[in-house]
């Protein structure tokens, strides 16, 4: 067994591209700003990862977002939108994930139909009733320096999928974790028992 083991510390970890998953963290995850979140990972290469979480709606609305930032919106409109938390890192800026990627000064393409767009003239299409069809809007993102996020793995952090927009757009906050664990055919209460966390 001692030669099985040394074999496999030379051997390196498998190149891994999450770009386009989910991230589901495990029930165990100890590090609050990632407990029971879903991440979406909007990009995975030699120079780490990035992503934004989902499911974590904020204590403010676009409505008061677009204010804070002095961009004209009709109300009507705006008032229910959530804001999410992102994620811990630049936590006072803001990230529209969305779809159609369209042509935005600072997108992000995640694959052919979705983006993540940095610049304000997007809020300010929303505003006006002409932005993407679909749309996220997140403050902070997440980050992972090069090999961090495959480390983490390796230590049973995150469970991974392909992510589906339908879950990302098409269901409130608190449905999309759950949503995304049904994509692994895994029930979420459960494996939070298992673990030992009701």
């Amino acid at each position: 067994m001692k030669g099985v083991s040394r074999l496999y510390n030379i051997i390196p970890m498998q190149k891994v591209d999450l770009t386009r998953h989910f991230l589901i963290a495990m029930p165990n995850m100890v590090d609050p700003h990632f407990a029971r979140t879903l991440t979406f990972i909007c990009e995975h290469n030699d120079q780490g990862a990035l992503g934004v979480v989902v499911n974590r709606p904020v204590e403010m609305n676009l409505h008061s977002l677009l204010e804070q930032i002095g961009i004209p919106f009709d109300p009507g409109a705006l008032e229910s939108a959530p804001v999410h938390f992102g994620g811990p890192v630049q936590t006072d800026r803001g990230f529209v994930l969305h779809t159609p990627p369209g042509q935005w000064q600072s997108t992000l393409a995640v694959g052919t139909d979705i983006g993540l767009t940095t610049s304000k003239d997007i809020l300010e299409a929303v505003a006006r009733g002409e932005g993407p069809r679909q749309f996220l809007v997140t403050l902070g993102y997440a980050g992972w320096a090069p090999g961090q996020l495959e480390h983490e793995l390796a230590q049973n952090a995150w469970l991974t999928v392909q992510a589906s927009s339908d879950v990302i757009f098409g269901l409130p906050a608190e449905a999309r974790l759950p949503a995304a664990m049904s994509l692994l055919g895994i029930d979420y209460a459960s494996l939070s028992e298992q673990v030992g966390h009701a």
